[in-house]
């Protein structure tokens, strides 16, 4: 099976621009600064472009300052011969819990417990804990080396990262895979604003069904719009408050499934509001109606793994149905890209990261197109999150 990509090189390390500090280094200083000419190598500036044969990228006090042929080098620059290889833009992941904390688990109430209904927030929140409009990434986010080098081992160096704990999970931040301290791996501190259908470790009893987590959100979105208007006799919610404020970011709702991406969808579409939905692998399965949303998706490779069905007493509980979409699972992104849904592509729910290249190469093998697959990894993630003038393509 051949890779899809042969990522040898990945250009984001040089993103360090000289500057006053204001943290204080533990360390000997030295910066990586100066000039760099990458020459002989294959360049792939983004999904659109042809690829430059014998090209060199010239990189000056970390910007890329030129890209193409018959450049000029400089005679103070470091020259690095990339001869046989390949550069591409560093890859991009739009969802991510990247050195975010693990969230509390939600003890097991059983039977016979006290029943909870309020939060145990103490200060002037409101009163469901799984509003967590207040919760920002950028506050939590610490650098993970060991994490990194997994990710950055299938080719990517730049992620969106948020907490996944909550219905309204707060903002999330883009960060470097850098191995560098938090202050210069993060990026963008807010980007976006995080919705899913799990309350998460909140431990009161509302909501306590699809149809409760469906009320609290659309409760949320018209308390919010009334609380602008700071109603006296409200006094002061600071989840409102927060809930209002994270509105101004880009909206990404975790769906997971074919008719919960609908649901999303419908919530958003009350209160004019274009969710990105993060997807499942079965919309292939409601193909129409997934192009109606008129939505932008974000989708996993996570496809099922193979039923074992040697034994006969394991096979009778193995339905038709489950192996019908464990055959076609593979082909959900050649169909999403078939139908004109525009998306990008994430590893998240993949419980190894080292599958994400078989799996990437699965899709393709299964109707989705290279070129479409490198640009749901680089300039489509890019544009979401509005950093396409720094990232997604390598160019001045």
């Amino acid at each position: 099976m051949k890779r899809p990509f042969s990522i040898l090189l990945l250009i984001f390390l040089f993103s360090n621009i000289q500057a006053q500090e204001t943290f204080p280094i533990n360390d000997i200083q030295f910066k990586k600064t100066g000039k760099y000419a990458l020459v002989n190598a294959t360049i792939f500036k983004d999904a659109q472009s042809p690829p430059i044969s014998g090209g060199t990228i010239l990189i000056s006090d970390g910007k890329i300052n030129a890209v193409g042929q018959n450049i000029s080098i400089p005679a103070d620059a470091i020259v690095r011969d990339y001869t046989g290889k390949m550069v591409y833009p560093s890859f991009i992941d739009i969802y991510s819990d990247y050195g975010m904390p693990a969230p509390p688990t939600n003890p097991n109430r059983g039977f016979g417990g006290a029943s909870q209904m309020t939060s145990n927030a103490k200060n002037a929140a409101g009163w469901n804990a799984a509003i967590k409009a207040d919760q920002n990434a950028f506050h939590l986010f610490q650098v993970n080396e060991n994490k990194a080098k997994e990710y950055r081992s299938n080719g990517f160096g730049v992620m969106n990262v948020h907490v996944m704990d909550g219905i309204v999970r707060g903002t999330g931040s883009v960060v470097s895979l850098a191995n560098k301290s938090p202050n210069m791996a993060l990026l963008k501190d807010k980007s976006t604003t995080h919705f899913s259908f799990n309350k998460g470790s909140s431990t009161q009893d509302y909501p306590g069904s699809l149809m409760g987590v469906i009320a609290l959100i659309r409760q949320t979105f018209l308390d919010g719009n009334w609380y602008k208007n700071k109603p006296e006799t409200e006094g002061t919610n600071l989840s409102l408050a927060s809930f209002n404020e994270i509105q101004n970011y880009t909206m990404i709702f975790e769906g997971g499934d074919k008719w919960q991406d609908l649901r999303a969808n419908k919530i958003g579409k009350e209160f004019g509001k274009n969710f990105i939905i993060v997807a499942g692998t079965n919309e292939y399965q409601r193909i129409s109606e997934i192009k109606n949303t008129n939505s932008q998706f974000i989708v996993p490779l996570n496809f099922p793994n193979a039923q074992d069905v040697e034994d006969p007493n394991d096979a009778r509980f193995v339905t038709v149905a489950d192996l019908k979409h464990w055959e076609m699972a593979p082909t959900n992104p050649g169909a999403l890209e078939k139908a004109g849904v525009p998306f990008a592509l994430t590893q998240y729910g993949l419980r190894d990261a080292a599958t994400f290249t078989t799996n990437l190469t699965k899709a393709i093998e299964n109707g989705l197109s290279e070129s479409y697959a490198l640009k749901a990894l680089t300039t489509i993630p890019a544009q979401l999150l509005g950093i396409q003038d720094k990232f997604g393509s390598i160019e001045n």
